[in-house]
């Protein structure tokens, strides 16, 4: 399997996605006290994914 960044940019992008995730409903279901911050970081990192996915095919 050749990495090209096209696949490098598709593995980072998914994976920022999915821990962005993770943190939004880590702190909807375990932390509630921490919620909002969970929530903000959780959003910026599916924000950082979003724009590696548009990075694919321009870089």
């Amino acid at each position: 399997m050749k990495l090209n960044k096209n696949i490098i940019f598709a593995f980072a992008s998914l994976i920022l996605t999915l821990l962005g995730i993770a943190l939004v409903l880590l702190g909807v279901f375990k932390y509630r006290e921490y919620a909002i911050g969970f929530s903000v970081a959780g959003t910026g990192f599916i924000a950082i994914g979003w724009a590696f996915n548009a990075l694919k095919g321009r870089v």
